[in-house]
């Protein structure tokens, strides 16, 4: 600022008009420094002169300065380190002596924001103590004494350091006064530097034609979402952005933009939008001026302006209105398209999972971008908590497209089936949808390679066969593979539904009929004692059970299905029939 001199942090500066330095009346004589005066011989003129000195010092340095030189005023004192809050951090002054530098800076950050005991060698008594002030703490003065120090010394030192702290805080509000003013100074002299620009280019009466006709031109360039916020960030100053309805960022002009996007959160979304619908126009939220774009009803996007300062005007709004309007109709078409790509994508995948000729499916798959001539596997996602309808069949596309899977997507009553050209990471698309869904409990099926098209239809039952297997486990949740299976690949549906059966009742038939008559849970014991690898306490906890009700249960089951679980044929007999029991069988009922 004009006529003001600005020092760097702890760059001692000249004396000031005011200072304490200037003139016998402000700093004590050199005699007194050497000789520090008790309180009972300090003179409260002295602690009014340092009191005045301190609140005309502009400078937080300077401050911290005066006072670390006439602390010994107050008793037996000795000032051994200063420090100010500069960015978070504690910046030691200049002053601070270098002999225990180390020790007492990591003291005093060790007290993090407390006041407390510091050792200097040779010094009996050492405190640190907090500079602060109705912001927080400004700063450490560090304080050791040759003797311990009365009650009237350290009630004399304490009123130092408020008065200390409090100019610190008269300082620090003065700094930021300067900076604010000066950023509120450049950010206005901007706005009307905008201003005047648009007034040369049309009269006020004009601003709503003018806006109209330059969004129409922009319409008109076929130049898409960028072209719109760019023309909207022109007519206001603002920053511009288009978001899709899901919170993901698909364009944005203008400064301070946020790298990476901030990840949006599915429920919030939803709620911020319903909030926007039930008003009519732009609607403020937070440090946004947004307004849906909904040519018909439906949500397609959301556009608006980062406006921090609060400075929109009726023109910006006026803006922000006409740039939706010509969004709309840009979004609608990127919505068609989406809408009869997926058509198509999903008539292909349905053929192939039903079996199609191999001809007419190269042709329709060239026709829609993807190359079935490459090894494919399928995969299957379902989410309980979620329907699968369009919608959810959407977001499988989305998170698929975000890992770098190139695949078709089709959808069936509880579940969506995607074909990609490539083997899936092994929790990329899980985590891709559970952050999507905001949930964890769903489960991923994903087939043996699949060479041939032909093939396509039993490979979907190994991805459905997958997914069984892993529901039907003790981690529920995940991904699982055809081909990592091992045994249960063979413990899917199908010819031998019958054998089966008969294998299951031949082991297990027993047990339960007597879980039927009895209500009790003797081939779920027994199932999950074999998930546990045969970890008593491991299938207890699973059961909710004591260790003792386990050996009861588990000796019960020998007796009664008059099979020895220490019997290595029995024991591979009996885990192969809960299992089949459990998966292929459906379990209990």
């Amino acid at each position: 600022m004009a006529g003001s001199r600005t020092c760097s942090p702890y760059h001692r500066c000249p004396d000031r008009a005011g200072s304490l330095s200037r003139g016998s009346a402000r700093r004590p004589p050199t005699a007194a420094r050497r000789q520090p005066r008790t309180p009972a011989d300090h003179d409260p003129g002295d602690l009014m002169v340092l009191s005045s000195a301190l609140f005309d010092t502009p400078d937080e340095d300077e401050i911290l300065r005066l006072t670390m030189d006439h602390i010994a005023a107050a008793g037996p004192y000795r000032a051994e380190a200063g420090y100010l809050k500069v960015g978070g951090d504690l910046v030691p002054s200049p002053r601070n002596g270098q002999a225990h530098a180390l020790a007492v800076g990591r003291r005093v950050r060790e007290l993090a924001g407390q006041d407390g005991p510091v050792t200097v060698p040779g010094r009996p008594w050492g405190r640190a103590l907090g500079l602060r002030g109705l912001e927080g703490l400004h700063g450490y003065l560090v304080v050791t004494s040759r003797s311990r120090p009365s009650e009237a010394e350290r009630s004399l030192l304490a009123t130092i350091v408020r008065h200390t702290a409090a100019a610190l805080s008269v300082a620090f509000a003065h700094r930021r006064q300067r900076e604010d003013a000066l950023e509120l100074h450049r950010l206005r002299d901007e706005r009307t530097a905008l201003q005047l620009q648009l007034i040369s280019v049309v009269a006020e009466l004009g601003y709503q034609r003018a806006v109209h006709a330059l969004m129409a031109d922009v319409a008109a360039s076929s130049g898409g979402e960028e072209a719109i916020t760019r023309a909207l960030h022109k007519l206001t100053g603002l920053p511009a952005l288009v978001e899709d309805r899901f919170g993901r960022l698909r364009s944005w002009t203008g400064p301070s933009r946020p790298d990476p996007y901030p990840e949006p959160d599915p429920v919030r979304q939803d709620e911020m939008l319903h909030a926007v619908a039930r008003q009519a126009g732009p609607v403020r939220i937070r440090d946004r001026l947004l307004t849906l774009v909904r040519p018909h009803g439906e949500i397609l996007g959301v556009l608006a302006l980062v406006d921090v300062r609060g400075e929109a005007d009726e023109h910006t709004v006026l803006a922000l209105e006409h740039a939706a309007a010509s969004l709309a109709p840009e979004l609608t078409h990127l919505r068609n398209l989406a809408e009869v790509e997926l058509r198509l994508h999903r008539e292909l995948v349905d053929d192939l999972l039903a079996g199609t000729d191999e001809a007419s499916a190269y042709a329709r798959s060239e026709a829609v971008g993807h190359d079935l001539h490459r090894s494919h596997y399928i995969v299957v996602v379902r989410w309980p908590n979620r329907t699968a309808d369009d919608s959810f069949a959407q977001t499988v596309g989305r998170a698929a497209a975000a890992v770098g899977m190139r695949s078709l997507l089709t959808r069936r009553s509880d579940h969506v089936v995607l074909v990609a050209d490539d083997r899936p990471h092994a929790r990329a698309l899980y985590e891709a949808l559970a952050r999507e869904t905001g949930t964890r409990s769903g489960t991923i099926g994903v087939s043996a390679p699949c060479d041939s098209l032909t093939d396509i239809p039993h490979h979907y039952e190994e991805a459905q066969r997958a997914l069984e297997v892993r529901r039907h486990s003790r981690e529920r949740y995940g991904t699982t593979f055809f081909d990592e299976l091992g045994l249960y690949r063979i413990l899917g549906p199908g010819n031998d539904y019958r054998e089966l059966e008969t294998f299951v009742h031949e082991w297990l038939g027993q047990l339960i009929d007597y879980d039927s008559r009895h209500h009790s849970a003797m081939v779920e014991t027994l199932s999950r004692y074999f998930d546990c690898g045969g970890n008593y306490d491991e299938t207890a906890e699973s059961l909710a059970i004591h260790r003792s009700t386990l050996r009861y249960r588990l000796q019960r089951i020998r007796d009664i299905s008059g099979n020895d679980l220490a019997n290595v044929e029995d024991r591979l007999n009996l885990q192969v029939a809960t299992r089949v029991w459990k998966i292929v069988l459906g379990g209990p009922g």
